[in-house]
Parts: structure tokens; sequence; C-alpha cells
């Protein structure tokens, strides 16, 4: 087998209870299969899943408040993972801990941590120098290192793979080093976590063989590539191609405006091509953790490499513009009605940064808040998910439990819940339609 085919579960077995060492180290115990450092948004569903496959599983976060969240069943999850989480911790195989030292306990670890950029778009790489260095001090032999967390190309030989050696250990004999970049969609119950390929990369041939092993304790299929760069690079090329498009979507948008065309008829009619097309949709901005943060580490590292990357550059300028574009729509809007910006009541509704999540990851919501109160609005926001908000202002907003009685002169359609209604808005209430799909309100105009 080669090291660019995909291998599935039944190509090496179902895992067994204790799996197989390499001969140097079989003689030691570990009392978890597993254990996962982060448990955010990809780090908890991770570790459910592994406990799910019946792996003994060490969930680590040095926060002691978000342990207290998942003990008390408040973490935002998927329902299938609710069901999980609600077994795992009335099992003795599954431990929640803020303690590095059980690492040394773990046949595996995983490092699952976040990676966002700092208000200059610049990657802010400490949570993931900090997870690294800590698995690394309290790495022992016969380990399976690996790194999840989206970075630049050559960030898992940085942070794992050189102060490893450094410590004396041979990589791909005493430890092994992969990276594996997470594949989870928060909110998303169309695709499983565990059907969702995993793409990996190890150090050397035998670290690639380990973490296969180790990934398919719980997903299905495992595509292996050559080297830890080409698993880091996958990553990159599968969040910009959707930052590109995403740019492209909201281009498309401005022009069938222009052209008094309706844009989600639009795409609605280029997807039904079976082939050569793949719908994004336009919108209010980007958020999460991957599609704003995940390029600019490509274009941080090229900037080094004195390499140029101007249609990614240009999306990113273009996304990072979209909520700014919002709040002089609002403006627009406004002034078309024959009111200013100044004192009027203004409502968004959904903070989200996507449907069906309780996740302000980035959201454009934040920044379209802080420019309208910026432009003298009196700001109300409606979102079940939340009972206030921090701006990045440091304005701390805190949100309205019934819409209507705020009686909103403009009301902005940010985030739109499946689980949230809206006949609450009146007929005589403009609405800013940043989804393009809410055909069902009165008095609607689009972005």
């Amino acid at each position: 087998m080669t090291t660019f085919e995909s291998i599935t579960r039944t190509d090496i077995g179902e895992p067994a209870e204790s799996w197989d060492r390499p001969a140097a180290t079989t003689a030691t115990a570990f009392e978890y299969d597993v254990a996962i450092v982060g448990l955010g948004y990809v780090g908890l569903p991770t570790a459910l899943a592994y406990h799910g496959a019946d792996s003994r599983v060490l969930a680590l976060d040095t926060s002691e408040r978000r342990l207290a969240v998942i003990r008390s069943h408040e973490a935002d999850l998927l329902e299938i993972d609710h069901a999980r989480l609600l077994r795992a911790l009335d099992h003795p195989g599954f431990v929640l801990s803020t303690d590095p030292g059980e690492l040394r306990k773990a046949a595996a670890v995983i490092v699952c941590v976040p990676t966002p950029v700092d208000e200059h778009l610049i990657p802010d790489l400490s949570i993931l120098r900090a997870a690294c260095a800590m698995v690394v001090d309290h790495a022992v032999a016969g380990q399976v290192l690996m790194l999840t967390s989206t970075s630049y190309v050559g960030c898992t030989d940085d942070l794992l793979v050189k102060p490893l050696m450094e410590r004396g250990y041979t990589v791909g004999t005493d430890v092994f080093v992969a990276f594996s970049a997470e594949r989870i969609d928060p909110g998303n119950a169309a695709f499983d976590h565990d059907e969702v390929p995993r793409v990996v990369g190890g150090a050397t041939a035998q670290c690639e063989e380990e973490a296969s092993k180790l990934l398919l304790r719980y997903v299905t299929k495992v595509h292996r590539v050559r080297s830890l760069a080409a698993a880091e690079m996958t990553k990159l090329l599968e969040n910009t191609f959707r930052a590109v498009n995403i740019a492209l979507a909201n281009e498309f948008a401005d022009i069938c405006k222009a052209l008094d065309l309706n844009i989600a008829d639009v795409v609605d009619a280029a997807s039904t091509k079976p082939y050569g097309y793949m719908p994004f949709l336009p919108g209010p901005g980007v958020g999460g953790h991957c599609i704003p943060c995940d390029p600019h580490y490509l274009l941080w590292q090229l900037r080094k490499q004195r390499v140029a990357a101007p249609m990614i550059t240009q999306a990113m300028v273009e996304i990072a513009a979209r909520p700014n574009r919002v709040v002089d729509r609002a403006q627009e809007v406004l002034s078309g009605a024959g009111s200013g910006m100044l004192g009027t009541r203004v409502l968004v509704v959904g903070i989200a940064y996507k449907p069906d999540v309780a996740d302000l990851r980035e959201s454009p919501a934040l920044e379209i808040l802080d420019g309208l109160i910026e432009r003298g609005a009196t700001v109300a926001f409606f979102d079940e998910h939340f009972d206030s908000v921090r701006l990045p202002s440091g304005i701390l907003l805190t949100g309205v439990t019934d819409p209507a009685a705020f009686e909103a002169e403009l009301v902005v359609l940010h985030t739109r819940h499946a689980d949230a209604p809206l006949g609450w808005i009146a007929p005589h209430q403009l609405v800013l339609d940043t989804t393009y799909r809410g055909t069902d309100v009165p008095q609607r105009v689009i972005l």
C-alpha cells in the first residue's frame, strides 16, 4: 500500500482492546487509549467519538470552567454528541481532567486547540505553542502524538518533531508524530463525524502507519499523504477554497442586485448542474475559526517567503469588508425611508456565525453591531442562544427576549436559526435581509 492510498477500518481490522506497539515499547502499560488536549468545538466531539468507539479517553482542558460546562451538559453539541456525553460522563473509561501529568498515561495524544488570528490578521500561535509544549514535556516512549489544529505548513515539525528530538527521542521509533486536520462542521448533522474521511501525514512512514491506526479507531476512512507538510497544506486548501468562493458569491450577489436579479434564484438554478459547480451562498460575512482565519496562516507564511497570492489576498480583503457593507446598506435603507441612523432603533436578528449553533467565533454580527452603534443607532439583538455579548469595542450588549417589544424601525436579518420565528415582524418594519433567503418577511430589502 502506497502513502497516497485511502484505507478503511476493515483494511487493518477493528481496533483491538490493546493494539500492538513497536517491539521496543510493548512493555509500556497505558491507562488511556487516547488523550484529547482542548475540549472546544473540535476536541469535545472528538473525545466523545473515540469513547463511543470503545476507547479509554482522557479529555483534558486547562480551563476548570470549561469542564464545569461539560459536566453540566451545557456544551453546544449536536444531538448525537449530547447522547454520547450523557453516557460518557457516567463511564469510568471517560475522564475529564486539567492535569497535564495525566498525558503520560495515554497511548496517544491529540491536540485540538484554537489557532485564531489577532486584530491585525496575524496568526496567534500562543495557544497552540503552549499546548504542544505541554505535550512534549509529558511525552513518553511509545506514544502517538497528533496535531489537528490548522496552522502553517511546517508547524508540526516546528512544535512537535524538533522539540521531541531535543528531548532525545527518535521520532518514528520512540514516539510517533502525525498531522491530521479536524473536519468537524459545528451544527451540521448531515455528516456524521465518524463518517468524514480524515487526511493524515506522518513524520516517518511508521508514524503515518501508527497515526492511521489511531484514527481508524473511530473513523471509517483515512487518506494517507506522504508528509506532514502535505497534510497541513490540504487543510489550508480546503478552507481557502471556501473563502475564495464565498467572496465570489458575495460579488455575484452585488452584481445581481445591480442587474435586478435574485441571487438566490441564480444560485439555485446553477446548482442543478450535476458536475463542475458547487453552490456557495452570499451573506453578511464569514465567521468561525476556519474561513476567516486559516487562509491568513497561509498568507502569513507566503509573505515570509516573498511569494504573492493575489487571488487569496483579495478574497480575504473582500470578506473582511463585508460586515461594514451591511452597516453601509442599513444606513442607505434608512435614508431611503426618510430617516437617518442617529437615534434609530435597529434590531439585529441572529448573532451566531451560522444557523443553529451557539457559536460567536468571528461572527460578522459583532462587527455589525459595533458599526451600527458607532453611527448613532439605538441597537439591540435577538438570539435565543445568547443572553448578552461583549462586542469588539468592549461594549456589553444584552439581548432582548421580546423582539416585537423593541419596536425596531429596521430589522437586520443576520442569522436565521431554524427554531426562530419571524412572525413578530410588523408589516411597517423595514427588514434588511443579509441571508438573501428571507422571502417570507414583509418590507424586505437585500444586502
